[in-house]
Formats: structure tokens, C-alpha cells, sequence
């Protein structure tokens, strides 16, 4: 049997105490950070991902198999895709199995939740949900959205409204009232949406600003919509890679992606890609990518009412706030014809 002295077990007391007393010194910095009201800082690295939100399979009204699908965009150039069937939830996993890589390609799922009321089109994406959303009806356009925005939010998905003017069926009006949804389509690539508007019918964009006059925030997406991978031919194929987004987060994963949308932290294109992007109390700052060296850019800073603030043709393109703008938001133009849409800056 060992044997031990009496100053063998004080010693290692006293030794035991110090580390203890040491390791508590050493984290109390960190919680006194955290019980002062101080947020955990963002990460320090957060990266730029391409994706879309809206596209189609032979699993509702597409032409090509959700394998199909999924390499189209994997091999040019996107990051993330969800797949968003009429009234289908595709499984994704085996799809990730074959095509998903980490930080360079992730498929996520979708459903686009549809119904028609009184010849109204009432499509609502429902993205990352758990588990299939069924149309939930209702009594009128804003009823049966918010029925199936919250059957979306209940399968823990985020919504999104898709084209707003197709058979001119959602209003400014009906989003106005319309809870718990921060998205919806600004641009879609289909040929038969109505994007900018006519007949007495707001554009998407005007109706983006009626929303944001009043108060009522919401972030826009741009989209393909993409229908037909197999008709290269045909004008009137909705083909993939006429709108995205860029996503700004700290990871590729399905949490990340998600998140960041919620909070606004991600801009819609059709085709320009920023190097930076950058907001403080003072300034908007935008570094625009050109593709070749004769591409140039007129930059709107659009304001309350639609109001256009100051438009620039600097790259970078800056805007100094004013502080009475209520909101400001960046229209990218590109002299070949693409566009960049920044979401809004909210001001008190």
C-alpha cells in the first residue's frame, strides 16, 4: 500500500485551489462581457454565396430530373439551390450524396405551397420545411396566404411570396397585411410574371417601395424560376440562370443560409456581382465586379416614395446618409443590361 504525508495532501490542495482561482480569473472577462448586455461578436470571416430559391423538376410542371437539375447549377457556378416543386417536397439527401460538397455546392429543401382562388395564382415558397406544407385554402388572397405562410413557419421553413403580378393576383395591399414574411420575388426569370408592371399595375419594384414607405419591411429576391433545362431553342422556355442571390454568412449549411436571409444579409441579381459590400451610420459602400474592362454602372440610391436620392457612376459607388431618408436601397445597373437589387437600410 502507498503512503502519503500530511504535507503531501496540503501541498496538492493548495496547488488544486490555485488552479482553480486561476481558471476562474481567466473566464471572467468573458462573462462579465456577456452579463453586460454585450453581444458575442460576429465571426470574423463571412463568405459569399451564390443560390437560388425557386426552381423546378419533373417532380411538378419541370423537364428534367431533380439530378438534372441540381448539376445544371452545380456546374455553373452556384452555390446552393433549393428545389421548390408545385405542391412536392423533394428529398435532398441522396442528391447531397452525389453532388453536395462542403463550402463549394449544398442542395436544400423546398416546396412551393400553390392554390388559386377566383382565378388568383397564390404561390408561396416555403423554404428548408421539415416536412411537406398542404395548400391550407382560405376565404380571400391575403387568407390564404397567411393560412399557408403559417403552415411554412409551423414545418420551421421561412416563406417567401412568388411573383406578386402573375395573372396580377398579390397586390401591395394584400402584403401589407400579410405577418410573418419578410420575402418576396422582385425579379422573376418566367416570361408570363408581370415584372414591371403596366395597365395602371405597379412594377415589383414599385410595389417594393409602396411596402417600404409605409413600413412595412421587406427583403427582395431575384429568382429564375427555372422550368425547362432541355429547350435552348425555344424564347419562350423558362430556362435556369436569369436571377439569384448572393448570400452573406458565416457558413454553407442549411441554418446559415437561412438565417441570413431572414436578417436581409444578401443582395438579388440577374447578373452583377459585387466585390464588397458595406454599410455603417454614415455610408453605403458598393465595389462593383466587372466582368471585362469596359463594363460601366449607374448606381441608384433610392429613398421614401421611391424617391431617387443620388445616382452615381463611380465603382465604388458611395451614398452619404442623411438621416431622413426612412429607408435607402441601391438599384445596380450594368450597361449590358443586368441589374443588382441591395436590400434596405432601415433609419429611425
Amino acid at each position: 500500500m502507498l503512503k502519503y504525508s500530511s504535507s503531501f495532501f496540503t501541498n496538492s490542495l493548495i496547488c488544486a485551489a490555485v488552479i482553480i482561482v486561476l481558471g476562474i480569473a481567466a473566464l471572467r472577462p468573458n462573462l462579465t462581457a456577456l452579463t453586460s448586455g454585450e453581444q458575442p461578436q460576429r465571426p470574423a470571416k463571412l463568405n459569399w454565396y451564390r443560390g437560388n430559391t425557386h426552381t423546378h423538376t419533373l417532380n411538378s410542371d419541370g423537364d428534367s430530373t431533380p439530378e438534372e437539375v441540381v448539376r445544371w447549377y452545380r456546374e455553373n457556378g452556384y452555390k446552393f439551390l433549393f428545389l421548390t416543386d408545385h405542391n412536392y417536397l423533394t428529398e435532398v439527401d441522396g442528391l447531397n450524396a452525389v453532388h453536395g460538397a462542403r463550402e463549394k455546392f449544398l442542395v436544400i429543401k423546398g416546396e412551393e405551397v400553390t392554390e388559386q382562388l377566383n382565378g388568383k395564382q397564390i404561390h408561396i415558397n416555403g423554404l428548408n420545411v421539415e416536412q411537406l406544407v398542404e395548400p391550407q385554402g382560405g376565404k380571400s388572397v391575403v387568407d390564404v396566404m397567411q393560412r399557408n405562410v403559417n403552415a411554412i413557419r409551423a414545418a420551421r421553413g421561412i416563406p417567401h411570396v412568388n411573383h406578386p403580378n402573375f395573372h396580377w393576383s398579390i397586390t401591395a395591399d394584400d402584403l401589407m397585411q400579410l405577418q410573418n414574411s419578410k420575402l418576396f420575388e422582385i425579379y422573376n426569370g418566367h416570361h408570363r410574371v408581370n415584372n414591371l408592371g403596366g395597365g395602371g399595375m405597379p412594377s415589383l419594384e414599385e410595389m417594393w417601395d409602396i411596402l417600404l414607405t409605409s413600413g412595412k419591411l421587406q427583403y427582395g429576391v431575384a429568382v429564375d424560376d427555372a422550368h425547362h433545362f432541355k429547350r435552348p431553342w425555344d424564347p419562350n422556355a423558362d430556362k435556369p440562370g436569369k436571377g439569384w442571390i448572393y448570400v452573406r454568412a458565416a457558413s454553407l449549411t442549411p441554418a446559415a443560409i437561412i438565417g441570413a436571409m431572414e436578417k436581409g444579409d444578401f443582395y438579388a441579381s440577374t447578373g452583377v456581382e459585387f466585390d464588397d459590400y458595406q454599410v455603417s451610420n454614415k455610408q453605403i459602400k458598393i465595389t462593383m465586379k466587372a466582368r471585362d474592362p469596359y463594363i460601366r454602372f449607374r448606381v441608384q440610391f433610392i429613398g421614401s416614395g421611391g424617391k431617387l436620392l443620388k445616382e452615381v457612376t463611380d465603382n465604388p459607388a458611395t451614398y452619404d446618409i442623411q438621416g431622413n431618408e426612412k429607408y435607402v436601397r441601391a438599384k445596380v445597373i450594368e450597361s449590358n443590361g443586368e441589374y443588382a437589387w441591395t436590400q434596405p437600410v432601415i433609419l429611425p
